[in-house]
């Protein structure tokens, strides 16, 4: 089997670095057998942590989430796969572009099903923001 992605999104490839990767297993599913929207957010949400530590190598914390799509349901049994791209760094915040790739179980096909904006701010011991960058 090829991992070539499939038609449409041949020129949509993923953005970013892989951060996660996990496989989508059947306690996370809702009635209709999908995976829940609830913990692909978490997938992304921590992918997002992993970006935003090691860029200001401190405690950060989730702000915001500015955009989520989801664009195709997660099965169970596909590899979840999660990119981050670091979009824009201020004084205490950073925006994280997290974008939700699929393997499809068996037909090896490669497809994005979420993407997503967060917001982390970098935050001291006390949970108060702090500078990205040291001084």
């Amino acid at each position: 089997m090829t991992n070539k992605p499939n038609s449409n999104d041949a020129m949509n490839l993923p953005q970013g670095e892989l951060v996660i990767q996990t496989v989508a297993m059947p306690n996370s599913t809702n009635f209709n057998g999908d995976i829940f929207g609830g913990w692909l957010l978490s997938q992304m949400d921590m992918g997002a942590g992993i970006v935003a530590t090691r860029r200001c190598q401190k405690r950060c914390a989730t702000v915001a989430i500015d955009k989520i799509e989801f664009l195709s349901p997660v099965k169970v049994g596909d590899t979840v796969c999660c990119y981050g791209k670091l979009i824009n760094v201020g004084r205490t915040s950073m925006k994280i572009q997290i974008q939700a790739w699929v393997i499809r179980k068996l037909t090896n096909q490669r497809k994005k099903v979420t993407d997503g904006l967060f917001t982390f701010v970098a935050i001291n011991e006390d949970g108060n923001p702090v500078p990205v960058d040291d001084k």
